[in-house]
This record gives structure tokens, sequence and C-alpha cells, in this order.
């Protein structure tokens, strides 16, 4: 894309305003909306506009959209001071980095298509702190020669793109990829409280983990969680949970048995019903621990996340 283009960016949560901080590092002409506009103040520190209404993007060349939910999306779009809402005034390419259901991924490319703006599903893999290390990886489905186009932006942003086709097919690649988030922490936390059950440190084991075959760089970064029993949020058991009701119903629509993520699923509403939903998901370590009749405490040791921020 040409790098004089117009970007917006719809939503500065957590996700939202660590991506669009390192558009705006790049230089990209930027302007940002949140309905908390406190939350996207900090981004005019890097040169970005920040605005009062999501029609002062309706101008722009792209816009990118991070928000939580479906409804959410349909609202900022679609809704009566949506994105779309202007017919005289709208932007070239909507690029949503959400994670939301394939149903109303669909509905926004049919509604964007009417008013003749092109869309692109774009899920991302990676919290706030991957994103600041430039390690943030995209699926993205869509017109091809679109996604061509916009790929400069992605890669400003993050370290891999991914291309897998035409229409929304990038929905069910991120709801695949967070049930085996999901399923991998769940596991994780099994046998490292079996670990520390039988003797040894969490740090200790998961060191040896982390540099085996079985380790990854989510073991690694998730590490400093399980080590410092630090739950600050990166995603919490509520967004979690519901990336597993998207995924048990795209597999009944699709009739694929999912035992262990159906498994894992009620493990997930089990954190949530204990009430700690503002916390990080890591919470089932704590879960299981409990189960198994061990009380954790936090081990005062350093630990390596791999997540170095890189500029």
């Amino acid at each position: 894309m040409d790098s004089t283009a117009t970007v917006g960016w719809i939503g500065t949560g957590r996700m939202g305003a660590a991506m669009a901080t390192r558009l705006a590092k790049a230089g990209v002409d930027l302007a940002c909306w949140n309905r908390t506009r406190a939350k996207a103040e900090p981004l005019a520190a890097h040169g970005a506009t920040v605005v009062d209404s999501i029609a002062d993007l309706a101008d722009r060349d792209v816009v990118f959209t991070m928000v939580s939910a479906s409804a959410d999306l349909e609202q900022v779009l679609t809704g009566g001071s949506g994105l779309l809402a202007d017919p005289s005034r709208l932007p070239g390419v909507v690029v949503d980095t959400s994670t939301v259901s394939t149903e109303a991924s669909e509905a926004m490319r049919a509604a964007c298509a009417a008013v003749g703006v092109q869309f692109l599903a774009s899920p991302v893999s990676g919290n706030g702190k991957v994103v600041a290390a430039g390690k943030l990886s995209f699926v993205v489905s869509g017109d091809e020669e679109t996604f061509n186009r916009v790929r400069p932006l992605l890669e400003a942003i993050g370290q891999h793109v991914t291309y897998v086709g035409e229409g929304d097919s990038a929905r069910l690649a991120k709801i695949c990829h967070n049930l085996l988030l999901g399923v991998v922490t769940q596991s994780l936390a099994e046998i490292t409280v079996l670990a520390e059950k039988g003797g040894m440190s969490r740090a200790a084991f998961l060191e040896f983990l982390n540099h085996s075959v079985m380790g990854s760089v989510f073991s690694r970064y998730k590490s400093p969680a399980f080590v410092h029993l630090d739950y600050t949020p990166t995603f919490t058991p509520v967004l979690l949970r519901k990336d597993f009701d998207l995924g048990l119903a795209a597999a009944r629509a699709l009739d694929v048995p999912m035992p262990v993520a159906a498994a894992t699923a009620q493990l997930v509403q089990q954190s949530v019903s204990s009430g700690r939903v503002d916390e990080d998901f890591a919470i089932l370590l704590d879960q299981q621990a409990g189960a198994a009749g061990f009380e954790l405490k936090p081990e005062d040791t350093p630990v390596d996340d791999g997540l170095a921020p890189q500029e």
C-alpha cells in the first residue's frame, strides 16, 4: 500500500492500543477512536490523532477494528453512528482483527460489500506484550488483491502474516488457535502442579520444559505468570469461554468430535464461575492446584519470557 495511505483505528483496549502504537511509531498517518477516549489518548504521544467519533474515521483509506465480541463489531460498523452509516463518506478497506464468529464476520463482509468497501478478516495470535516485542502473527482472509495492498500495514504491526483464502476462513483458523490455547494451558497447569507436588520448584520444571523439545514460544511467555502467580490479565477466562463456545459450535456444525476441547471448556467455565473474571486465564493453574489439594505460593525467581520489546 502507498506509504501515504491514511489509517483509522477503532478499539484501543489492551491489544488495540499496542497494535496501533506500532503503526504510529512506524510513521503511519493514524487516527484512533475508542468508546472510552482516555484509553486512546496515550497514542497521541506517538503521533496519532485521537478523534471524538467513529464518523471522523470514515474518510480514511484503511480502518482497523479491534473489539471484544461480534456484537461490538456490528455496532461500530453498522450501528446508527457506525463507520458505514453515511454512504457519502466511506473508507476503502476495513481490516477486522477481532476474534468474532464466522457468521458475524460474513454479515459484516456483506454490509461492507453493499456499500463498496473491501473487508479483510485478520485475527491475531498474541497479547499486548507479544505485540510490543514485534512477534504478533496475523491470519487473513478476503480478497487477495486487497490483502496484498494492506499487507505492509500488517507487517508494520507483527512479525508474520498468513493469507488463507477468500471469505471468512481466517475466523475458523483463529477459533481453532484459541481452542488449542485453552487446551495447552490446562495441560500445562496439570503437569506443573504434578511436578511441584512431586517436590520440585515450578521455576525449575518450567525451565527444563522450555528448553526441551516440548517447549514453545507460548510456554516460555506464560512461565512468569505460573512462577510468580502474577495473573495480570492478558486474556481473561470470559474471553476464552467465548472462543470455546464459538469453537464447539463450529465443531457441531461440521460434525467434528472434540472430546478434549469439550472437557477443557468445562474447566474454563469453572474458572469463570469462580468469579475471578478480571484476572488472566492462567488462573487455570490455581484451579488445578486446588483440585489437587495443593496450595501454591509465588516463587521469587527471575524468569525470561522471551519477549524483550523490539522497535
